[in-house]
């Protein structure tokens, strides 16, 4: 399906060719960013074209008016005050990411179409689960997306109630998975509305885990499972990689919907009970072929970690990297 149209428009043309140059490499981005610096040629482009979201200098807004687009977002070199009715502006001077997220989400205001999805195919989805604490799970989660990432288009979502997300990451913006629970209770959870909340760190795509534990009980394993669906539906992404993280047995019926399952297990006698213990819960509770698409993970434990500074680096290229790696491979490299 053909992308939709961004054009941009700058009295600095330089701003606005690096600005295209560098939203054309995200290929995560549902539109074609075309930049210009001829207000006659955006005007005939804009007449045989169909322009979704125009991007232009703030003091070119009467120009503006004569261009025909969906959506007009003004770029501002200053203070932003955006009244009630007023064409929205976005600060131009921060990264081409930045300047992207908002746009999606003035844009995601508008009523949702169907055709912002335009990828098509539907994502692959793994689950990352185990009953078992302290086995690893949400490091090995995070090492797996970042090495699916490497080749695909790969979303990381974490549905622990207290995720340490933030620290790790170092970053306390607006938008979270909460924001996406309410899209979804509103009946509004589009790829508009989606790409608002994603953050990146190198390759991998994230949404930042609930802020509040209680968003994640108000929500059941049924719903929680076919919110999962729509977003793996839109297409946008080749994998989603689930870290469901203490989800109780309420992950059953969102380990069912998910294409694959790595639980990471210990060997002591403790961990192997509530592997069991859960095992006879997914049955008793009609989930039986559950486990036949959940492949159990003896993980390596990792050495010589520091802090939070470059820790995601040390997962990568440590031993769990190379296990995953390994994994991917196809190679039975756990006991």
């Amino acid at each position: 399906m053909k992308k939709r149209i961004m054009a941009v428009f700058d009295v600095d043309p330089f701003f606005a060719d690096r600005f295209a140059e560098a939203a054309n490499q995200r290929e995560k981005v549902p539109f074609t960013v075309m930049a210009f610096t001829s207000m006659e040629r955006l005007k005939a482009f804009a007449e045989e074209n169909p322009v979704e979201i125009l991007l232009i200098d703030s003091r070119m807004k009467a120009e503006a008016e004569g261009v025909r687009a969906g959506q007009v977002m003004l770029l501002s070199d200053g203070e932003i005050v955006s009244a009630a009715g007023e064409t929205p502006s976005v600060y131009k001077y921060q990264s081409a990411d930045s300047i992207i997220r908002e746009v999606m989400a003035c844009y995601c205001t508008r009523p949702v179409q169907p055709a912002v999805a335009v990828l098509g195919n539907k994502s692959t989805l793994i689950g990352v689960y185990s009953p078992v604490n302290r086995c690893l799970k949400t490091s090995f989660a995070l090492t797996l997306g970042q090495v699916l990432a490497k080749d695909s288009r790969v979303l990381y979502l974490s549905l622990e109630d207290c995720s340490g997300f933030r620290k790790l990451m170092g970053q306390s913006g607006p938008g979270d998975f909460s924001d996406v629970l309410y899209y979804y209770s509103q009946g509004g959870c589009s790829w508009a509305r989606l790409k608002s909340l994603v953050y990146s760190w190198d390759n991998l795509d994230y949404i930042m885990p609930v802020r509040y534990p209680e968003d994640l009980c108000q929500v059941s394993g049924e719903q929680m499972a076919e919110l999962l669906c729509q977003l793996a539906g839109e297409g946008i992404y080749e994998v989603i990689v689930v870290d469901l993280g203490q989800f109780g047995k309420k992950a059953v019926s969102v380990l069912e919907v998910c294409d694959g399952i790595y639980m990471p297990t210990k060997q002591d006698w403790m961990s192997a009970a509530k592997i069991q213990e859960f095992e006879e819960y997914a049955a008793a509770s009609g989930h039986s072929g559950l486990m036949d698409k959940t492949q159990k993970l003896k993980l390596p434990y990792h050495n010589g970690f520091g802090g939070q500074k470059n820790y995601l680096d040390q997962l990568l290229w440590g031993e769990l990297g190379d296990f995953v790696r390994q994994l991917l491979k196809g190679k039975q490299v756990w006991s």
